[in-house]
C-alpha cells in the first residue's frame, strides 16, 4: 500500500511537472521581439521617429518618476488589505448586444482596457485581452475578477483592432493569435509593436504601425496615432516600442481612447487638433502617488476629457485586474463624485453593457454593493 502511494504521488508530481511546463512553453514568444532586431524598413522608421532618442522612445514632456522597479515596501502592501482590492461578490455581466452596428457612437466595456466602439456602422476593438492573467505565463500575475462577457467566437466581425501599446494588460498573445484566425480586420499600433504582431503570425498586410501624429484610413473611419505619458516594454528592456492614444474619426462622429496615460497638458492639444469627441475612453484606475507620470487618477480623467472637448467618458482601466494598491470600487467613487462636481456627463456601464452615446443610462452605482 505505502508503495502504492509513493507511486501515486510521483504520478501526480510528474503530471503536474507537465502542466507546468506546458503552461510556460509559450513565454519565449510572449516576450516579444525587440523591434531593433526585425526588418530593416521598421528599424530605419523607428530611427526617424522624433519620439525616439539614444536608442529607446521617450515622452516629450518632462518625467519624474521612474518605473523600472517597485516602490520600496510595494510588495508587502500587496499583501494587506487584500480583500479590499476585490470585488466582494460576483461582478454583474451583460449580453453584449447582436446585429448592426450602430449608425451613430455605441460602446461596450468587456472590462479593464477591452472595449468594441461603434462609430457610423464600423467596429473597432480597443486593447483586447481575453486571458485570464496579464502575464507572460497563466500561471502567476493578477487573475480576472470577472469573465469575459462573451467568447472570442461570439465577437461580431470588426472592421480594426487598435493597441495603445505592448504592456501584458493591453497587448495579450493569445488574444491576438485567436483574432488573426477569427476575425479578418487590421491591427493597428504604436510604432515597433508589429515586430510582436509578426512573431505571433499575424500577417504583415494586416499590421498598420504610426508614429504620433500619423494617421490611416480603415473602413472609412479616419485612425490618428496620438501622444500619452506613459512607457513600453514586456520584460526589463523599457521603451522600445511606442505607446499612445487613438482619434477615431468617422464623417461626424469621433472618438478618443486614451490607452494608458499620466495627466499630461498634450490633451488640451490633441482636443484642439482632433476633437470635439462623442465618446473619450478614458482610464480611471491603477493609479498611485508612486507613479503619477503614467497613470492618471480619476479627478485627472476628468480633467483630461475637458481638455479633449469630450461629451460622455466611459471609464476603463478598472474592475478586471488587481494592479495597484487602492480598494477595487474607488475609481469610479471618486469618478462620480468629480464628474458631479463639475457636471461631466459620465455612463459606468457593467462588462458586457452597450452605452449609446447620444442616450448614455444613468449612473446606478451598481458597483456599491460589491466595494
Amino acid at each position: 500500500m505505502a508503495r502504492l502511494r509513493t507511486a501515486r504521488r510521483i504520478l501526480m508530481g510528474g503530471a503536474a511537472l507537465a502542466a507546468a511546463g506546458w503552461a510556460l512553453r509559450d513565454v519565449p514568444a510572449e516576450l516579444g521581439v525587440r523591434p531593433l532586431t526585425s526588418g530593416p524598413d521598421r528599424v530605419a522608421r523607428i530611427r526617424r521617429s522624433p519620439q525616439f532618442r539614444d536608442g529607446v522612445f521617450v515622452n516629450t514632456m518632462p518625467e519624474t518618476t521612474l518605473v523600472t522597479t517597485p516602490p520600496s515596501g510595494m510588495l508587502r502592501e500587496l499583501a494587506r488589505d487584500r480583500d479590499q482590492r476585490r470585488p466582494a461578490g460576483p461582478v454583474p455581466l451583460r449580453v453584449p448586444p447582436a446585429g448592426e452596428a450602430s449608425a451613430g457612437v455605441r460602446a461596450v466595456w468587456f472590462g479593464h482596457a477591452t472595449t468594441l466602439v461603434e462609430i457610423e456602422g464600423r467596429r473597432v476593438l480597443f486593447d483586447p485581452v481575453w486571458s485570464k492573467r496579464p502575464s507572460p505565463s497563466q500561471l502567476a500575475g493578477p487573475k480576472r475578477h470577472h469573465p469575459m462577457p462573451m467568447s472570442l467566437r461570439e465577437l461580431p466581425q470588426v472592421d480594426a483592432i487598435a493597441i495603445s501599446h505592448d504592456h501584458y494588460d493591453h497587448l495579450d498573445m493569445a488574444t491576438v493569435r485567436s483574432l488573426t484566425a477569427l476575425q479578418r480586420a487590421p491591427f493597428l499600433v504604436p510604432l515597433g509593436i508589429g515586430a510582436h504582431l509578426e512573431r505571433w503570425g499575424v500577417p504583415a498586410y494586416r499590421i498598420i504601425e504610426l508614429d504620433w501624429e500619423e494617421e490611416a484610413e480603415v473602413a472609412g473611419l479616419r485612425f490618428v496615432a496620438t501622444a500619452a505619458r506613459h512607457f513600453s516594454g514586456r520584460t526589463l528592456t523599457r521603451n522600445d516600442t511606442l505607446w499612445g492614444s487613438w482619434v477615431v474619426a468617422g464623417p461626424a462622429k469621433r472618438v478618443f481612447y486614451a490607452g494608458d496615460s499620466g495627466y499630461f497638458e498634450g490633451y488640451r492639444g490633441i482636443g484642439s487638433a482632433h476633437g470635439p469627441f462623442d465618446l473619450t475612453l478614458m482610464p480611471v484606475g491603477a493609479y498611485s502617488p508612486a507613479w503619477p507620470d503614467i497613470h492618471m487618477n480619476p479627478e485627472e480623467a476628468v480633467n483630461a476629457h475637458l481638455d479633449l472637448g469630450g461629451r460622455l467618458l466611459l471609464p476603463v482601466h478598472w474592475a478586471t485586474f488587481t494592479l495597484a494598491l487602492h480598494p477595487w470600487s474607488e475609481p469610479v467613487e471618486r469618478l462620480w463624485r468629480e464628474a458631479k462636481a463639475r457636471d461631466v456627463s459620465i455612463a459606468v456601464p457593467r462588462p458586457g453593457e452597450a452605452v449609446d452615446a447620444d442616450a448614455a443610462p444613468a449612473v446606478d452605482g451598481w458597483w456599491e454593493t460589491l466595494a
